[in-house]
């Protein structure tokens, strides 16, 4: 090996692995996919090895790819906590942290937590970015945003990721909505079971809600009709309140909306849930810029607390 190994180019090699074709790994780190194949040759003459094959189905790292990959995710983690020591030398408690979070994420535990470091580290500015419950732990892997709310998902890193630092912020369950006239609104539960006959409201496909309620209808051992399709839970409530539908929200979706027209119930027996976590690159949790910011969102999800559920009109 003639010459040391550019981390720069590592990067490189760890987004062709995450994204799996060249052309969604340069769009994700905003460079051009010859720029991602220029900088994968030089890596593969740095290293004297063959490190992805391109196939009909994208690309994959090949077993010396595999390898380096394992230490490029233990070279940037340290590289991360090399910044956060030298931020926190410097005494860098003035900077820019990004967020990406979902919409309900944000009302929920990131306002609350920006407006408590407002108070208690007025050097630090959250910008925020409104992005769905899947799609901001790729981003903070590509680092586009600094930290992630996201929402537990299939296929999602898991705990164990060694790309990732997770912190849990809060769970809570999904509620039925169904329209007030409703030949099940009058029971104090209601069984997804009993849901099979009717029209579904849902979000789209790709967002972790549905496979929340494809999941649960499955467990209850029907497929859902998906009539109508909505990532916004405020039209998925008026439709429902249209009577076109009924539905599966997540509890905190409901807050302070108008529920004219529905009815919330708690499902019967082991209601679904969702995850609610932070994310960082793994060594960034020690920056003193996103240290506090982890910190006020676990506070402001502590202070959230169990959901109640929101009182029908």
């Amino acid at each position: 090996m003639g010459h040391m190994i550019d981390s720069r180019r590592l990067r490189i090699l760890r987004a062709v692995a995450d994204h799996r074709t060249v052309t969604a790994a340069a769009a994700a780190l905003y460079l051009t996919p010859s720029a991602v194949s220029q900088q994968l040759a030089a890596l593969e003459q740095e290293t004297g090895h063959r490190l992805v094959e391109r196939g009909a189905r994208g690309a994959r790292l090949t077993p010396a790819g595999e390898i380096l990959l394992t230490h490029t995710n233990a070279v940037l983690a340290q590289l991360e906590r090399a910044e956060a020591e030298l931020a926190a030398y410097g005494a860098g408690d003035a900077g820019t942290v990004t967020v990406a979070a979902f919409a309900t994420g944000i009302g929920l535990v990131l306002a609350p937590a920006i407006a408590e470091l407002t108070r208690t580290a007025p050097g630090i500015l959250v910008r925020v970015q409104d992005a769905e419950g899947d799609a901001s732990v790729p981003m903070v892997l590509d680092r586009q945003v600094d930290v992630a709310v996201a929402v537990e998902y299939r296929g999602a890193p898991g705990e164990d990721d060694l790309r990732l630092t997770r912190v849990p912020l809060y769970s809570e369950p999904f509620d039925a909505v169904l329209p007030v006239g409703h030949r099940l609104a009058g029971r104090a539960q209601v069984a997804i079971a009993d849901l099979e006959k009717d029209a579904w409201i849902g979000p789209y496909p790709g967002n972790p809600c549905h496979d929340v309620v494809v999941l649960s209808c499955e467990f209850a051992g029907f497929q859902p009709r998906l009539e109508h399709s909505s990532d916004d839970f405020r039209a998925v409530v008026a439709l429902a309140g249209a009577g076109a539908g009924v539905a599966l929200v997540p509890r905190s979706a409901l807050r302070g909306m108008e529920l004219a027209g529905v009815v919330v119930r708690p499902v019967e027996g082991s209601a679904p849930y969702r995850r609610v976590f932070a994310a960082v690159r793994q060594g960034a949790e020690g920056h003193p810029l996103i240290a506090p910011v982890l910190d006020a969102l676990a506070a402001a999800a502590a202070r959230e607390g169990a959901l109640p559920l929101p009182a029908s009109p």
